[in-house]
């Protein structure tokens, strides 16, 4: 047997887990296209949905000019962007562009393996409807990103930003599903204990709420205001977060609010890293189970660093987009360290069915 036919064998499922693991780089892209596209504000400046027709840009002065017209209707131009010229809605109108480019082609990078995989029978009974559920979480992103911009077409000169917060959770997910299968598909050191499963999978769903809280954040860029740390202008517990009526919408609508609870949230994070970090080392202390926890912490504290020092410089684009990556990166490490806790390995099937 050739030694490539062997290795096949012996890995049957390298193929899809490689379309996998470029999927979740390509879907982290997606994600950080986005942040930079809140970053530049420019978000509202294709103001259709076209699936198949947006797949092209402007290609000629006539084509701006309309493209520039149908933003001129927008709350966004005539309150804040009157003066702007056909060149600097360009530079607005790509970033929009080239993060919805990336959507369909995220889209397309799950239909077109899935359907070739599908095809050569490489994938058992197991990956058929978890493949599936891919395609339809990518399809259902693209829904709520038009949900997302519908809403800062009217009256607003923003998205709203709880519609914003949704549309990166949604994408945060379908990161998640996507190494979840990949890491499935690769044989693991099996864990001793549930309450480490337990723990690692609590930890990617308190990432999951802290990168929710952290949308609230840039849509009302909060970010921008009360730059200093630890305090909050001076104040431990700032005054004015419980101003609005009803109380409940201060947790969305209220910037002194969202950043205080953001910043809170990041300090129990890294509280129950530390803690999950021991537990597992100790539990584990020969497997890589515990190198991983560790790993996670660093990365966490890390991130709190970079949290830090973007608020404290007032969220620079190059910052922002910084401490994004960073939340991707600790999101990506953090699931992949959940599905390694599994007591099990789910690859249930060697042979193709």
């Amino acid at each position: 047997m050739p030694a490539s036919d062997k290795n096949l064998y012996l890995d049957p499922y390298r193929s899809v887990r490689l379309w996998l693991y470029c999927l979740a780089v390509l879907v982290a892209g997606m994600v950080l296209v986005g942040g930079a596209t809140r970053l530049t504000d420019s978000g509202l400046s294709i103001t259709e949905w076209a699936p198949i027709r947006g797949f092209m840009p402007p290609l000629s002065l006539a084509d701006w000019e309309s493209e520039f017209i149908a933003y001129q209707t927008t709350a966004e131009f005539k309150q804040q962007n009157s003066l702007m010229t056909l060149d600097q809605f360009k530079m607005i109108y790509w970033w929009e562009w080239g993060h919805r480019f990336l959507g369909r082609i995220t889209g397309l990078a799950v239909l077109l393996p899935m359907i070739f995989f599908w095809a050569r029978g490489n994938l058992n009974r197991w990956l058929k409807p978890a493949v599936l559920f891919l395609f339809a979480l990518v399809s259902f992103q693209g829904f709520l990103g038009w949900w997302m911009v519908k809403s800062g077409l009217a009256d607003r000169v923003d998205v709203s930003q709880i519609r914003l917060a949704v549309h990166l959770v949604a994408a945060c997910i379908l990161l998640i599903a996507v190494i979840w299968v990949a890491r499935s598909l690769a044989r693991h050191t099996h864990s001793k204990s549930l309450t480490g499963q337990w723990q690692g999978g609590g930890l990617v769903l308190l990432v999951l709420i802290q990168i929710f809280l952290g949308g609230l954040v840039a849509g009302l860029d909060a970010g921008m205001a009360y730059n200093t740390w630890p305090t909050m202008n001076g104040e431990w517990v700032p005054e004015g977060m419980w101003i609005l009526q009803p109380a409940w919408t201060n947790l969305t609508d209220n910037a002194l609010t969202v950043q205080f609870v953001h910043r809170i949230t990041a300090y129990f994070l890294w509280i129950v890293c530390l803690f999950h970090a021991v537990v597992v080392s100790r539990r584990e202390p020969i497997t890589t189970h515990g190198r991983r926890a560790w790993m996670l912490f660093l990365l966490v504290s890390v991130q709190a660093l970079i949290g830090i020092m973007t608020l404290l410089l007032q969220v620079p684009i190059s910052w922002g987009l910084f401490h994004q990556t960073g939340g991707i990166i600790v999101l990506a490490f953090a699931t992949a360290h959940w599905r390694a806790l599994k007591p099990k390995d789910e690859i249930k099937e060697v042979s193709m069915v």
